[in-house]
């Protein structure tokens, strides 16, 4: 199967192409905070070129679907859309939380994995997995104090933006087995988990596990209702 994959859900802007016989054949990772929508395309075509892969033989693409900025994952979601549109093939999401934990969870560790993206305001998104791949704590948007409760599963291998958020608040009596601080997924492992899901339970859109912290004002709210009955 080959599979392209796109990442910009959080600091990087990202591409891959996987041959599932094979492993990857081209990929390439930009960090960056902001610019998504101008560096991705261009990034794209050259990962497609120096692949050697048409875009009409790809089986499938794939794409990061959050948590993440709001903006960058839409930039990811829309491209990757497009291009199975255009090609006529199946699109697929990928959680971020899951493609920080699937490296360390396909080496079967005796240590749970907890994933974390920092969600700002003393929160981070985050989910616990056992080192053999079972879900410990569903993905969630919590307060730091409620992810450092996943100490009760064990010293853990923290990975994600936000591992040295929660390695930092950990107790210092039981210290993680491993802080893995990254700025983004591997963008392999992303396509790895795009050949692996099924396109049918795993849609390609927004995983959104809290709303946007933009809300309109009352008065604007107050304005569109109808007035009421005198």
């Amino acid at each position: 199967m080959l599979i392209l994959s796109i990442d910009t859900a959080l600091d990087a802007c990202a591409a891959a192409v996987l041959d599932t016989a094979g492993g990857v054949i081209a990929k390439e990772s930009q960090a960056m905070k902001r610019g998504h929508a101008e560096a991705l395309m261009p990034l794209i075509a050259r990962v497609m070129k120096a692949s050697g892969v048409a875009f009409a033989a790809l089986d499938r693409v794939a794409a990061t679907t959050g948590p993440g900025s709001f903006t960058g994952l839409r930039v990811g979601l829309s491209a990757a859309r497009g291009i199975a549109l255009a090609a006529g093939k199946p699109v697929v999401g990928v959680t971020t939380l899951t493609a920080f934990a699937a490296p360390i969870v396909s080496e079967d560790s005796e240590h749970p994995v907890i994933s974390a993206i920092d969600a700002r305001h003393d929160h981070v998104y985050f989910q616990a997995l056992g080192g053999d791949g079972r879900s410990l704590v569903k993905p969630k948007v919590a307060p730091i104090a409620e992810a450092l409760e996943a100490a009760r599963f064990g010293t853990p291998h923290l990975v994600g933006n936000a591992a040295k958020i929660l390695a930092e608040r950990w107790a210092a009596d039981a210290p993680p087995f491993k802080v893995d601080q990254q700025a983004a997924p591997d963008i392999a492992w992303v396509a790895w988990l795009g050949a692996a899901v099924n396109p049918e339970s795993s849609p390609a859109r927004p995983y959104y596990l809290r709303a946007p912290d933009a809300k309109p004002p009352k008065d604007a709210l107050a304005g569109a209702l109808p007035p009421s009955a005198s």
